[in-house]
């Protein structure tokens, strides 16, 4: 079951309902219900994943204790050694395990060796499972580290693990902020259901009518990059860049809206990275579950940039190549975060990593200063021009798209694949990014208007936009379910 799927706005009311008006007695009645709804929700994909997120949730809840129970450290050790290399395992097998198999038979052949690859195996990618082993590998990393007390109720935790609102793409929660919650009384507050609904009709745009729309240019200039010249490329990946943007970061309000409609606050994913005005903010703002949990579970241990120049880069490139990893079992991703990684090092090296960590582009005005404009610009095509690696199908694919847009820099107009005025798109686009200009001082009001009927009006045109961009044939799919 997706956000965007007629069977969501069937399945969503009646939880609502229920969970409210049924089950709202008591914590532990609630947490059973929402429990089962979570298990519905990703059964409804396929069932027989269920028994994987039961498997983390009991492994890692009993780990919990174990590591709490114990004084010694090496015991301590020896079971979040546990944890991590079951979860890992899991992840690894049924994410990475043919990657890994066909990289090698590649390896082999370069030395001059042919074998045949017959160890390979049809691997699906079960949904969700990126982000559902590494929120419980870090219940457990944080009990190591002493900086959580164990749940006792298992109900609660298996709760905290499939919560579904953001069991199949996050956000990566940790258990001092969703667990305590989860554990705590929850009160009907309409305030919160209202501001819930907002996020999720906003997130709901981005993903309809930002990413799907022009999720076809972006599949057919991928596609068939080699027919193209450097314009259109340019215009491929740039709208890729949307693309991506409105798909996940969509994902996340509907995410973050859902969970409000239960009472739960989850953390923020997304906080306007497109007027990052370096590298080291874009990653303060983009897909922040992450990039805190890498931040906290790698980089700090490894030493951060509390050691020398010298390691603090190794780290760095570290965190970044595990992070293009994560994303997918192909050369292009950790190509992707290498780029990513060298564009990083010198903001640090140059000490600007962390200007930008409590501020938003021009703060107190209407308008970004020149500087900050060519800040922000530029940030945006360092950050596009890695998009190359990270929608390619290959690093062949990925070479040659640069190729062919440094070969043939020639001008063209675009046509649509299905014949759509391109115009349109642009005006879309540069609406959008108005808008969320307008409202990037906070990523969780996107309907913030003191006057009434202009707020019914931004309603109004949002549910218009939808309506007219919807597409029941094309793949609604979202972009991160495949990470």
């Amino acid at each position: 079951m997706i956000f965007n799927s007629f069977d969501f706005f069937i399945f969503l009311p009646i939880v609502f309902v229920i969970y409210w008006f049924i089950f709202n007695k008591k914590t532990q009645t609630q947490n059973a219900f929402i429990l089962v709804a979570s298990y519905i929700f990703y059964g409804l994909w396929d069932w027989r994943f269920l028994f994987l997120i039961l498997a983390s949730t009991i492994v890692d809840f009993y780990i919990g204790q174990a590591i709490y129970n114990n004084t010694l450290k090496k015991k301590r050790k020896a079971y979040l050694w546990i944890s991590v290399v079951f979860n890992i395992g899991l992840l690894g097998f049924f994410k990475y395990y043919n990657f890994f198999i066909e990289s090698w038979v590649d390896f082999i052949s370069m030395t001059g060796y042919e074998i045949s690859n017959t160890w390979t195996l049809k691997i699906i990618l079960p949904v969700g499972i990126s982000f559902y082993t590494f929120q419980t590998m870090s219940y457990s990393l944080d009990i190591y580290y002493k900086r959580l007390t164990p749940t006792k109720n298992f109900l609660s935790f298996a709760t905290f693990v499939s919560f579904f609102p953001q069991l199949v793409a996050g956000p990566i929660e940790r258990a001092s902020n969703l667990l305590t919650q989860i554990t705590s009384k929850r009160n009907f507050k309409y305030q919160q259901c209202t501001e819930g609904l907002k996020l999720i009709l906003w997130g709901l745009f981005k993903k309809i009518v930002i990413a799907d729309s022009i999720a076809p240019i972006v599949d057919d200039i991928f596609m068939n990059y080699n027919e193209y010249s450097a314009s259109t490329l340019i215009l491929g990946v740039s709208l890729f860049s949307f693309q991506v943007y409105g798909d996940f970061s969509g994902y996340s309000d509907i995410a973050i809206g859902t969970a409000k409609l239960f009472g739960i606050e989850l953390m923020s994913n997304f906080k306007f990275p497109i007027f990052s005005r370096n590298v080291a903010e874009y990653w303060q703002r983009w897909h922040v579950s992450l990039s805190t949990w890498f931040r906290h579970y790698v980089y700090i241990p490894l030493g951060g940039s509390r050691v020398s120049k010298l390691k603090s880069v190794r780290n760095i490139i570290i965190i970044f190549l595990i992070s293009g990893f994560w994303h997918g079992a192909n050369w292009t991703f950790i190509a992707w975060g290498a780029i990513h990684a060298l564009l990083f090092i010198p903001v640090f090296l140059m000490g600007r990593n962390r200007i930008y960590m409590n501020t938003v582009v021009a703060e107190n005005s209407w308008l970004p200063s020149i500087k900050e404009f060519a800040q922000i610009t530029l940030t945006f095509i360092l950050v596009t021009f890695s998009r190359v690696f990270f929608r390619s199908q290959s690093i062949t694919d990925a070479f040659g798209f640069l190729e062919q847009m440094y070969t043939h820099f020639t001008f063209e107009i675009y046509q649509h694949p299905q014949g759509y005025r391109m115009i349109d798109y642009f005006v879309l686009i540069g609406c959008f990014v108005v808008y969320e200009f307008r409202i990037r001082r906070d990523e969780r009001s996107p309907f913030k208007f003191k006057s009434k009927i202009v707020r019914f009006i931004a309603y109004a045109l949002v549910i218009l936009g939808m309506l007219l961009f919807f597409d029941d044939s094309i793949d609604r799919s979202f972009i991160y379910f495949q990470f």
